[in-house]
């Protein structure tokens, strides 16, 4: 059955989800703003690899230091540069969306399969925030791209998936509140990590 660009689910679909047109748009708008900064991190770690001394182009203080975090066993967690995974990851999120702004209908197996894949992500994401906060002592800009995009691609991938479950339906409602608290808790922790910089720049 072929759908409208207007309308990317089945009309079964769509009755139950609660907000049809979002979705597609924040997959291919998320993941090419995460492909991107994923390529300029695989340029500049490249880079930084021919040149050790080579300042990154995001390496602007202290404390947003891209240099600081790319040299760190944890820029590395699988024995490869992180760039690389996000290259890949970003691709697929940014050709599902592309697909169901064009009309298709995706098997239920997709569907599942980018539930796994956001759900990688985030929990990576967060494990990432966590080292540069308390471990590396620095942020990566482009990395911080990366956070913010990952962060609603779970939350809506998520509600997608559960759109036919009555907790689903309660937690759509606050779709918004839910991801702006989760925003300013990160912004929070970092904040308080880095007051003893910031302080000095008021």
């Amino acid at each position: 059955m072929q759908l409208s660009q207007a309308e990317p689910l089945t009309s079964q679909e769509g009755d139950e989800e609660p907000y049809p047109r979002l979705l597609p748009r924040l997959l291919a708008a998320g993941g090419l703003f995460g492909l991107v900064a994923a390529f300029i991190l695989a340029v500049e770690k490249i880079a930084l690899l021919k040149d050790p001394s080579y300042v990154p182009s995001c390496s602007i203080n202290p404390v947003l230091s891209c240099g600081s975090v790319m040299t760190t066993p944890q820029a590395e967690a699988f024995g490869f540069p992180n760039p690389l995974l996000g290259i890949a990851s970003f691709a697929v999120v940014t050709t599902v969306g592309v697909v169901l702004l064009a009309g298709a209908v995706l098997p239920r197996w997709v569907w599942l399969g980018l539930q796994a894949g956001v759900t990688f992500g985030v929990v990576f994401v967060h494990w990432l925030i966590y080292q540069s906060l308390y471990v590396i002592g620095a942020l990566c800009p482009y990395c911080m791209v990366v956070w913010a995009v990952t962060i609603p691609l779970f939350l809506y991938v998520t509600l997608h998936n559960l759109r036919r479950r009555p907790a689903a339906w309660l937690l759509s409602g606050y779709h918004l509140p839910i991801l702006v608290a989760w925003y300013l808790v990160i912004v929070a922790l970092i904040g308080v990590r880095f007051w003893s910089y910031w302080s000095t720049l008021i």
